[in-house]
């Protein structure tokens, strides 16, 4: 259940990343950079003013919990290769699940995630045109032999498949080769290399 925790932080990383990028773009002097930054400190500022902090707070972990519980099981469900995948379009195909909703909370809560494949192949494409893409896609799969098809599963289906992978790595064995990360955490993975961070500073 420990994942839970790192989990609940996704959201707030996201946000602290989205000011440093737009900072950055400022700083790089981007075509309308400086109105990006500004709306995002009126939205905090909005954010900060109107809600106290026992409202925003949770609410941030709390949507960071709800998007890693939806993003991650979309994403880690399937193949991850070895070797460079000439073929863009089947790699998508083999490393990507979608998840089937049940009902419109579903699909709402799902947010465009369940719709995975769709996203992967058509990143610019508006998420309410990924209904009628996937009928399209599953002939494709089928028409091409694309190995596995067009891969989808229930929604608490999938959530358990993700749940099970955590679990599977968790209890699997070390990789050779791999840094040591128990006990001393990273430091002591970066010292059992004896690299050039060896011994810390």
């Amino acid at each position: 259940l420990i994942f839970f925790i790192p989990f609940s932080f996704l959201f707030a990383i996201w946000r602290v990343d989205t000011l440093q990028v737009a900072v950055n773009s400022v700083e790089e002097k981007r075509p309308d950079a400086k109105n990006e930054l500004w709306c995002l400190l009126a939205h905090y500022a909005v954010l900060l003013t109107f809600f106290p902090l026992q409202v925003w707070v949770p609410a941030v972990f709390l949507s960071g919990l709800m998007s890693a519980l939806i993003v991650t099981p979309t994403h880690q469900s399937e193949e991850f290769f070895e070797e460079y995948q000439p073929d863009w379009v089947t790699a998508q195909f083999e490393s990507t699940r979608n998840a089937v909703t049940t009902n419109p909370f579903s699909e709402w809560l799902w947010g465009g995630m369940q719709y995975q494949l769709e996203h992967h192949l058509f990143p610019s494409m508006p998420r309410s045109k990924y209904p009628s893409l996937r009928p399209i896609l599953q002939k494709f799969a089928e028409e091409n032999n694309v190995p596995g098809g067009y891969r989808e599963s229930g929604e608490f289906e999938i959530l358990y498949m993700n749940w099970d992978l955590y679990r599977k790595v968790a209890q699997a064995d070390p990789v050779p080769g791999a840094p040591y990360s128990r006990g001393n955490g990273q430091l002591g993975a970066i010292d059992s290399h004896g690299g050039v961070a060896s011994g810390g500073v």
